[in-house]
C-alpha cells in the first residue's frame, strides 16, 4: 500500500494496483548518478529510495570517488534493499587489459551488488560475454548485461541488439539494458532528436515474447519514457534517469502527469464513467482541460477517491 497522505486521492486506483511492488522484477527504475555525495545520496534515500531499483554509479565516476566515501555510499544504498552498480564503460575498461573474475571480485569486494556488463565501446565476443556472465555470478553479484554501441555511427540492427539480449538472459543476466546513453539521441532505437521508433520496440516484442519484460530501457527524456509507458505498461524497466526525477517518473508511470493521466480521463470522459460535476464530485477530465480546477473545499473533496472516480463510484 502507498504510504501517503494523499493515497486515498491522488492514485488512480486501477494503475496502482498493476504496478509492481518493490524488490521488483519487473518496471525498475535505474537511475545515473555521476557524482551525489553521501549526504545527497541519503536524502535522495529518504524521498525517493522506494522507487529506486538500481542505483549506478555511471561510466567511471567511482573511480573519482575516495574509497571512505564509496564505502559509505555502497552502504546506504545497499541498506535499502537497492542494487548499487558501476557503469559499463568502468567495466569495458578494466577487461582491455585483466581478466573479468579479477574485475568482478573487485566490484563485490568494494562493496557493489551488480555489475554491467556491456560493449558499448570496445568489442566482446560472444565467448568473453558469456564469461563475464558467469564470472558476475560466481562472484555473487547480479548480472545485468547492456547491448547496443555508443558511437551514432556504428549502430547494430535492432533485431541484432534483441537476439543478444535473449542470449544475455539464457546465459543468466538478470536484465538487459538496452543503450541509450545519457543523452537519449542517436542511439539504440532513438533518432537524432531523440523520438522514439516504435518499430524497433516491436521488433525487441517480437523477439523476446514475454523476456521483453526483463529490459530496461535507457530513457532519459520525458517522452521517451512516456511512449514506453504507453507502449510496455507501467511496469516497463526505464533507465538512464535522474536522481532528481525518479518521483516525476513514479507519477508519470501512474496517471499522476498530464502524458499519462489525458488519455484515461479522456478516455472516461468519453464512457461516462466520470463523476457528476456537482460539490461532492471530483471532475478530472474538465480539470485536465482547464474548464475547472482541481481545488475544491474539504466537504467537496471527501467521499470520493480517484479511484472511485474513475468506475464513477461514491463512497457510503
Amino acid at each position: 500500500m502507498l504510504d501517503s497522505h494523499w493515497r486515498d486521492v491522488a492514485v488512480i486506483a486501477e494503475l496502482r494496483q498493476q504496478r509492481s511492488a518493490a524488490p521488483r522484477s519487473t518496471g525498475l527504475t535505474m537511475i545515473i548518478d555521476t557524482g551525489l555525495g553521501v549526504s545527497a545520496t541519503a536524502d535522495l534515500l529518504e524521498v525517493a529510495g522506494d522507487y529506486i531499483d538500481v542505483w549506478k554509479l555511471s561510466f567511471g565516476t567511482s573511480v573519482f570517488v575516495r574509497p571512505a566515501v564509496l564505502e559509505r555510499k555502497l552502504e546506504l544504498i545497499n541498506s535499502r534493499g537497492i542494487l548499487s552498480c558501476p557503469g559499463g564503460t568502468l567495466f569495458e575498461a578494466a577487461v582491455l587489459q585483466h581478466p573479468c573474475h579479477a574485475y568482478m571480485r573487485h566490484a563485490a569486494d568494494v562493496g557493489f551488488r551488480a555489475v554491467e556488463i556491456s560493449d558499448g565501446t570496445i568489442e566482446l565476443s560472444a565467448f568473453r560475454r558469456k564469461g563475464a556472465i558467469e564470472c558476475a555470478l560466481n562472484a555473487g553479484l547480479v548480472a545485468i548485461t547492456e547491448v547496443g554501441k555508443k558511437d551514432p555511427l556504428a549502430q547494430p540492427p535492432i533485431a541484432r541488439l534483441a537476439q543478444q539480449a535473449l542470449r544475455d538472459l539464457e546465459w543468466g543476466a538478470s536484465w538487459v539494458v538496452v543503450e541509450g546513453r545519457e543523452s537519449g539521441t542517436c542511439v539504440g532505437v532513438y533518432d537524432d532528436e531523440g523520438n522514439v521508433a516504435v518499430d524497433a520496440l516491436d521488433t525487441f516484442a517480437r523477439i523476446l515474447g514475454d523476456q521483453h519484460s526483463r529490459l530496461i530501457w535507457e530513457a532519459p527524456l520525458k517522452h521517451q519514457q512516456t511512449v514506453l509507458i504507453e507502449r510496455f505498461g507501467v511496469n516497463v524497466g526505464l533507465g538512464n534517469i535522474a536522481p532528481e526525477r525518479v518521483l516525476a517518473l513514479e507519477a508519470l508511470r501512474l496517471g499522476l502527469r498530464f502524458e499519462t493521466l489525458k488519455p484515461i480521463a479522456d478516455e472516461l470522459r468519453r464512457s461516462g464513467r466520470c463523476a457528476p460535476d456537482h460539490n461532492d464530485a471530483i471532475m478530472i477530465g474538465n480539470a485536465i482541460d482547464g474548464r475547472a480546477s482541481l481545488s475544491a473545499t474539504p466537504g467537496a473533496m471527501s467521499g470520493v477517491t480517484l479511484g472511485e472516480a474513475a468506475h464513477g463510484k461514491r463512497r457510503a
